[in-house]
């Protein structure tokens, strides 16, 4: 099978891991038990060793549609046929009262609407991200797939075959009639388990939607856009791991920002960095309790924090430190994009800009959420004194160059936001600070910026000191209160930053670049999309810029509309989008999820405000 592109994804899941359904009704990426284990179908990655568990009809005239089931995470994948019209309902159950065992599987419904369809179905798993392939025995209920480590039952009233490398089955359905498929870990040598009944699985497919109606209705926005941002949140509550509270950035790896290119990575982690657009975002629209556990879970990381570089940006989703990257030869990258990479070398990079980011959220918190513990602000108090002493170092950035480190604007910006919002959290609660030593750095940082950050020439702030390349990332100065959103250099960089790349610029066709690789010597070889997060800050940043300048606020509308039209079918954004309008990179993304509901939200409050 050829590769679908990437936007032709939905995605399920059960908050411990995720699966990729295409729209042609195949499993081409499902990582068990959690999204950061070696997959179990990897053909996203390697069409042919990968291993995939697809459904779909053997007719030559299909036409394919996927939706999700209103207000919840349950993927609808429907087939058109001459003859008739099938469809697959995917969802991996939750919210299960008093049956745990339900929750670490894949539940596929087939059935048939109208007409007679028949269906081909393929289920060959490749453990370990391709490079085993377990021993398959059919059994009366259904297929066990054994591996060294791991064994799937797949459950099925339906007759399966041997193939190869799995099993199969060819399905004559009529109007009326279903099948279900269930995957699921099951003990070594006790057989695949007992399928549900019809009336289990449809047991199983109410109580997974009501969970997920039912969390969603704790949504407070009711905004313009209302419907992409119920989408948005719940994505970011697929892409958190239940049992700490982290959010993954994305969970898939190495899809590439190039087709073809090297730049392809690992976002099966979660970063630091995301913490205050993390926060930011789940509180405005109501979702306090995420936000206090991801709060937790950051709260874990200062107390683990030791030695000359307190904090890793990133770290596994159980809070673990090694995430030693790797290349995985016997793969051949999607659509030939080498290497295939697990693990994130990033990981041992310094980035001062996380505790920025780190204090802003943990500020929001404390403002909008519960008040901190006085043992956190210890810990946050360590952190601050590192910063202080540690800010004047150059760093590799917020987009992780690989290029050598340099004196990056943004990173120094942060560091600005991290003593700032550690003197209002210690004024607003009273706590015990160095208040003057803090107060005379951040000052300090913030005429160096202005200083050596800014280019009369370009008339920008720019990539880094000295340089005279524009960077996407210093959007973000109005939206940390570093600068107001009509102060003079904020509109002129604007201004700049909205100039084709042609003209020197980042915006093309109402899509912003991070940077221009080609200027920016990151260390990497060829170029990339443009990246759907900064899309969305040039919105806020034009938002706020237009309480005083109207044009702005309508530019502001019309680019967040525009960025809406570059959604896959289902709602979802990948990390980068392409020169033809393509998904790129690692998908979902949740940094761009993130950014979408800020956005909508600041930007339905100011539209609001100028009535």
């Amino acid at each position: 099978m050829a590769y679908e592109p990437i936007q032709n994804y939905g995605v399920i899941g059960n908050m411990r891991t995720v699966a990729l359904v295409s729209v042609r009704g195949s499993i081409d990426w499902f990582c068990f038990p959690a999204f950061d284990s070696p997959s179990v179908f990897g053909a996203l990655l390697d069409g042919e060793r990968g291993g995939r568990f697809s459904i779909c009809p053997v007719h030559e005239k299909v036409v394919h549609k996927q939706l999700y089931w209103p207000d919840t995470n349950v993927l609808v994948t429907r087939f058109l046929c001459e003859d008739g019209v099938g469809e697959i309902e995917d969802f991996m159950p939750a919210g299960i009262v008093g049956a745990p065992e339900w929750h670490d599987q894949v539940v596929r419904r087939v059935s048939v609407a109208r007409g007679t369809v028949e269906l081909a179905v393929n289920c060959e798993p490749a453990f370990d991200y391709g490079r085993i392939r377990p021993r398959v025995e059919i059994t009366p209920t259904g297929a066990v797939f054994e591996g060294p480590d791991l064994t799937l039952g797949l459950t099925t009233t339906c007759p399966l075959q041997l193939t190869p490398h799995g099993v199969e089955a060819r399905l004559v359905m009529r109007e009326g009639e279903s099948a279900t498929f269930v995957l699921r870990r099951v003990p070594r040598g006790q057989g695949c388990g007992v399928p549900p009944t019809t009336q289990e699985a449809g047991e199983l497919f109410e109580a997974t939607v009501e969970f997920w109606r039912r969390w969603l209705s704790r949504c407070t926005y009711r905004g313009r856009w209302r419907e992409i941002v119920n989408r948005s949140a719940l994505v970011l509550k697929l892409l958190t791991y239940e049992p700490t509270g982290a959010i993954v950035a994305a969970p898939t790896c190495s899809l590439p920002e190039e087709l073809g290119g090297v730049r392809n990575w690992d976002y099966r982690y979660t970063w630091i960095r995301d913490a205050a657009f993390t926060v930011y975002a789940l509180l405005r629209i109501g979702f306090t309790e995420e936000a206090g556990r991801f709060i937790e879970w950051l709260g874990m990381r200062t107390r683990q924090a030791r030695g000359d570089q307190p904090l890793q940006i990133v770290y596994g989703i159980d809070g673990r430190s090694d995430l030693t990257e790797v290349a995985l030869p016997h793969l051949e990258g999607y659509r030939g994009s080498r290497p295939v990479r697990v693990g994130n070398g990033a990981y041992t990079q310094l980035q001062l800009d996380i505790y920025g980011e780190l204090m802003d959220g943990i500020y929001l918190y404390n403002k909008y959420g519960s008040p901190i513990s006085s043992e956190l602000w210890s810990h946050l108090r360590r952190l601050l004194d590192w910063v202080c002493d540690n800010w004047r170092r150059e760093d590799e950035g917020i987009w992780e160059t690989r290029g050598g480190r340099q004196h990056f604007v943004y990173s120094k910006l942060m560091c600005w936001v991290a003593l700032d919002r550690g003197l209002r959290l210690a004024d607003k609660r009273s706590f015990p600070a160095p208040r003057e030593r803090w107060l005379a750095e951040r000052d300090t940082l913030y005429e160096e910026i202005l200083r050596r950050g800014w280019s009369e020439e370009r008339q920008a702030f720019v990539q880094a000191y000295g340089s005279d390349r524009l960077d996407a990332s210093n959007l973000i100065m109005p939206l940390v209160f570093f600068l107001a959103p009509d102060d003079p250099r904020m509109l002129r960089m604007l201004d700049q930053i909205r100039r084709s790349p042609r003209d020197g610029g980042l915006l093309s066709g109402g899509l912003v670049y991070r940077y221009d690789p080609e200027l920016a010597q990151d260390g990497l070889t060829g170029r990339e999309g443009t990246f759907n997060m900064c899309t969305f800050w040039l919105v806020e940043a034009l938002t706020r810029a237009g309480r005083t300048d109207r044009a702005r606020l309508d530019e502001a509308r019309m680019l967040f509309e525009r960025m809406l039209g570059y959604a896959s079918h289902v709602g979802l954004y990948a990390e980068e989008t392409g020169p033809c309008g393509e998904a790129l990179g690692n998908y979902p993304q949740a940094f761009t999820h993130l950014a979408l509901i800020s956005a909508a939200f600041n930007l339905n409050r100011a539209l609001d405000e100028g009535r």
